[in-house]
């Protein structure tokens, strides 16, 4: 029965989800962005192509004059006059069109990247991934320029077949036999590239997911030094790298070769035709049916007229490759409404973006009291998270969660906070039901701090802001509070010190302070720690928990197995397996509370138990380097 109703509500999501959009629909839409610049393009690079249909007719008079007897006259001059016009011509929307069209490009580029990282951190409820970070990484990069080379190639394209048909009209009045042959690659290369529609596609795709894997290895791998050296395992893993690195070659050879090849097909079958006419022109010039300016204009007008079937295979191609990188952009936004990815939203290319916007605290967001009653979340698969837990947090308590490792503190956060999406179970603030955790506990209302900080190649005055204007905030106050004041005494640049991918040039300690600094910076009503003082030594936590006691009124939700803040605290929440064991202050829960009792006193069976837990729920397989 159980299966039945999980099948009958999966089938219910897929058909409520919401569709993307086709992939020639989105790109339409990406145009009518800014329809008046991609309209200009397609002008621009149309005349740029279609120029040489001038060129030609004047060369073939320029010829008839000289072949005809005539002498170096004012008309050979003309003609030479209207040929620099021309080219100067040519080259002026060249250079416009570059311009017009490299500021479409970027901006477009823009528009794609910021819908996407909008919908993954900014979106309502909670966003994960579908996929690997280095898949993310490669379809930000790599999907988003084939985008745009795509559209690019319809200014080409349209620009080739307008020059085509002129060209052909030209040619057919004066030999169409002649131009038929001119124009029979086209037929040939459009047959030849449907042929390879599948593996287009398929080739495609593979060496996009073979970049998301090395793109992704080589960030875990960065993240993981010191573990891989502890571990003597630098070998194995460069080794490793080797072998995806020889995946993805292959990957990318194999489409890249199917792309040349079939370019290259196109591009013999062009030179066969050229070669063709040109023998047929020269029979039709020996037998008086050609004039030697006819015959220029012919040798003009074939390189454009044989591009075209070039063009149109290629695009073709194009247009089979392009579907992997749409459908992979729509994965990055799965479950967005439709046209997320291609919404039409402000892009600051030649202006800086105006001021984030500084909402201050109110009266409003004044918390009295949060609740929690019966939160439940069970992870997908494994049936593990928490359940049924309920407890209150007053205003100016301060209330630790703890708990053996894998007893649920970190998902109760999560779940909480919205990070997670709740089974049953509701959070009131001051009473009111709160619809959506992750758009309501945010600043002003909360902050939070992980248990894994993040920090960004940024200085540490970044970090700590995040976009917040320097002049409505108290940074000081915040570093005090997070005891950084003598670390920054020691940095070069204080608080303009670059530190490095995810803090990389800071201790483990001053990253949890400079997390929690930038916490405190956002003057919330409620503050949220996960394991805030792991890395912190003994007095540099006593110092931390004092400054924040004597700075303000605060509410905090502790996750910490650290004595300091158990016997700071107002409320103990015991967790185990997920539940709720006991509730209560230090001295009750150490007379009546068995699980507080072997946490308290470092039972050694207790942390055995712990690993024991820890290795249930992570197995630890072998690294595959």
């Amino acid at each position: 029965m159980t299966s039945i109703a999980g099948t009958a509500s999966t089938a219910m999501q897929k058909e409520t989800a919401p569709r993307p959009m086709t992939t020639g629909r989105a790109i339409r839409t990406l145009a009518r962005y800014r329809p008046w610049r991609y309209a200009a393009n397609f002008v621009i690079w149309t005349l740029f192509y279609t120029l040489p249909l001038t060129t030609g007719l004047i060369t073939r008079e320029f010829f008839d004059a000289l072949t005809g007897g005539q002498a170096a006259s004012a008309g050979v001059w003309t003609a030479i006059a209207l040929l620099v016009a021309s080219q100067v011509a040519r080259l002026a929307a060249l250079f416009a069109g570059m311009y017009i069209w490299s500021d479409f490009w970027y901006t477009i580029e823009a528009l794609l990247r910021g819908n996407m990282l909008g919908w993954i951190v900014a979106g309502p409820g909670p966003r994960t991934l579908h996929g690997s970070a280095g898949e993310a990484v490669s379809t930000f990069r790599d999907d988003v320029e084939a985008s745009l080379e795509y559209m690019d190639g319809w200014l080409d394209l349209t620009g080739e077949l307008v020059f085509t048909v002129g060209a052909l009209a030209v040619m057919i009045s004066i030999d169409p036999w002649i131009t038929l042959v001119a124009a029979t690659p086209l037929v040939i290369i459009g047959m030849a590239t449907n042929m390879m529609t599948s593996r287009l596609k398929r080739y495609r795709e593979a060496s996009r997911t073979a970049t998301s894997r090395v793109t992704g290895f080589i960030g875990e791998l960065f993240g993981a030094v010191q573990a891989i050296k502890v571990a003597s395992a630098e070998k194995p893993a460069i080794e490793y790298f080797g072998v995806m690195s020889e995946k993805r070659r292959k990957a990318a050879l194999t489409d890249q070769l199917l792309t040349q090849l079939l370019d290259s097909f196109n591009m013999n079958t062009v030179h066969l035709a050229t070669g063709i006419v040109l023998i047929l022109a020269a029979q039709s010039m020996r037998a008086g049916e050609f004039s030697v300016g006819d015959f220029a204009l012919f040798v003009s007008y074939l390189g454009g007229v044989a591009a075209a079937p070039r063009w149109v295979g290629r695009m073709v191609a194009r247009h089979k490759q392009i579907g992997v990188s749409v459908d992979r952009m729509h994965k990055l936004v799965a479950d967005a409404p439709t046209g997320t990815l291609v919404a039409h939203k402000p892009v600051y290319v030649h202006s800086d973006p105006a001021p984030l916007l500084y909402s201050p605290k109110t009266e409003k967001d004044a918390l009295r009291e949060l609740a929690v009653s019966g939160l439940t979340y069970r992870y997908p698969g494994t049936g593990r998270g928490v359940e049924g837990v309920s407890f209150r947090v007053a205003r100016g308590s301060f209330t630790v969660v703890t708990g053996r490792i894998g007893s649920g503190k970190t998902t109760l956060l999560h779940s909480l906070l919205g990070s997670l999406p709740i089974d049953e179970g509701t959070i009131s603030w001051n009473g009111k039901p709160i619809a959506d955790p992750s758009s309501f506990l945010v600043p002003p209302r909360s902050a939070y701090t992980p248990q894994v900080p993040r920090l960004f190649s940024e200085s540490m005055r970044d970090n700590i802001l995040l976009g917040l204007p320097a002049d409505k905030v108290d940074i000081d106050a915040a570093i005090h509070l997070a005891v950084m004041e003598h670390d920054l005494e020691g940095m070069e640049a204080g608080l303009d010190t670059v530190v490095g991918s995810k803090g990389v040039r800071l201790s483990g300690g001053q990253i949890q302070r400079a997390a929690a600094a930038r916490m405190f910076v956002r003057n919330a009503e409620l503050l949220v720690f996960d394991d805030l003082s792991s890395a912190l030594d003994v007095d540099t936590e006593r110092l931390l928990w004092e400054r924040l006691f004597n700075w303000r009124e605060s509410t905090c939700l502790v996750v910490s197995h650290r004595r300091a803040a158990l016997r700071r605290a107002d409320n103990i929440i015991v967790l185990k397996d997920g539940r709720v064991e006991a509730q209560g202050t230090l001295e009750e829960l150490l007379l009546s509370c068995e699980e507080m009792q072997r946490l308290w006193h470092g039972d050694p069976a207790f942390w055995q138990q712990d690993v024991a837990a820890m290795e249930e729920i992570h197995p630890v397989e072998p690294v595959a380097v």
